[in-house]
């Protein structure tokens, strides 16, 4: 009779780039081990949801970057002449991979500078540090985890899971337009 206990790296989460990966979940880092999933978003500027990915919770967001600007559902419309259209991204995507990517697909990224022993970052309130914006991603991710489907995921299949977070995003979306239509009507 086989034992109902989880051998080191013997199952979905413990696989690199195993099952788990197409379930988009794996270890979950900061929480026990468990088996956990991303959702990596793209906003425009006042918050609403653009595009959506899915991963495990071990995966680094900088592996998603190409395919989270790929996942776009609306396409913006092209910048006027002169205009640059720019990516606002956190420290954990200052790598030239991510610079690449972003400018590939005709970005300008803001990414701040990661700090070190070398180059510690600049205290706040300084003109040379980089000024925060994630907050309309995290503004965004709260949104999300108003659903309670999403906060915690109980399904198994990654599709099924995206469809949940499509629904909520198009749900927020409808939100957001509805307010703006009433402020201006």
């Amino acid at each position: 009779m086989a034992s109902g206990r989880r051998v080191h790296r013997e199952g979905p989460a413990g696989e690199k780039g195993g099952a788990g990966e197409a379930q988009a979940t794996g270890a979950n880092p900061t929480d026990r081990g468990k088996c956990g999933g991303k959702r990596h978003l793209r906003t425009e500027g006042r918050g609403v949801p653009v595009a959506v990915v899915l991963s495990g919770a071990n995966r680094h967001d900088m592996r998603k970057l190409a395919e989270l600007l790929d996942a776009t559902v609306v396409e913006a419309p092209p910048p006027a002449a002169g205009e640059e259209r720019h990516l606002a991204l956190d420290r954990g995507y200052d790598y030239a991979a991510c610079r690449e990517a972003a400018t590939a697909r005709g970005y300008t990224p803001h990414i701040p500078p990661k700090a070190s022993a070398a180059r510690p970052l600049p205290p706040p309130g300084d003109p040379a540090r980089h000024p925060p914006r994630r907050w309309v991603v995290e503004v965004a991710h709260s949104w999300f985890n108003r659903f309670r489907r999403l906060l915690i995921r109980w399904e198994k299949r990654a599709d099924a899971y995206l469809g949940f977070v499509q629904l909520a995003a198009c749900l927020i979306i409808y939100r957001k337009l509805r307010h703006a239509r009433s402020l201006s009507g």
